[in-house]
């Protein structure tokens, strides 16, 4: 590979996080055009290996990651370690973000103050000041995104009710209640892996 192509897999390799065209033109300081012949030659060499990774583009931009077959060992050699609540918050802050941490403590409760910094020490939520209030606002990470293997939150339906409005209702009693469980039904046309 060329030099563009390699410092472009180096930016993506150290940033870790989708980038679109014109920051990675910023940061390998030259032009868009150049960028996305790169890009195209750096994605043509990875498709061409028998390796683990890729380069993929991503609605964020484009991203070096771990080919699907190879996602097993995510979950294997790196474990969350998250309790229940922890996850139930998790669940809240991505279904209900960006949400304000007040707003996130009147659906949860006290707890949210224990869990959003294990969140955000794991990458999964991101948290940033408001311009306005006292509150910050909380939201799930890219990496919440790769590590459940999300491209978007699906419309799950609750069993036996068909609107997403029931389906929202009934996951905020879910992320309310620690103890209740809800069952929920995904379209019949949802692929689960």
């Amino acid at each position: 590979m060329p030099g563009l192509a390699t410092t472009i897999e180096a930016i993506l390799y150290l940033k870790g996080q989708p980038l679109d065209i014109g920051k990675l033109a910023e940061l390998a300081r030259c032009d868009r055009e150049d960028v996305e012949e790169g890009l195209i030659e750096l994605m043509n060499d990875y498709a061409h290996r028998d390796g683990a990774l890729e380069i993929v583009e991503t609605v964020d931009g484009y991203c070096l990651q771990l080919k699907e077959r190879y996602r097993f060992l995510v979950d294997l050699l790196i474990p969350i370690d998250l309790g229940v609540g922890a996850l139930r918050t998790l669940a809240a802050i991505a279904l209900k973000g960006p949400i304000s941490q007040t707003d996130l403590v009147e659906l949860r409760g006290s707890g949210v103050y224990q869990h959003v910094p294990e969140l955000v020490a794991q990458g999964f939520v991101r948290k940033r000041r408001q311009a306005e209030g006292r509150s910050s606002l909380v939201q799930v990470t890219d990496k919440f995104y790769q590590h459940f293997e999300i491209d978007q939150l699906p419309e799950l339906r609750v069993k036996g009710k068909s609107s997403p409005q029931a389906t929202n209702d009934a996951l905020e009693d879910a992320a309310l209640e620690d103890d209740d469980e809800v069952e929920l039904e995904l379209p019949e046309n949802a692929e689960i892996d």
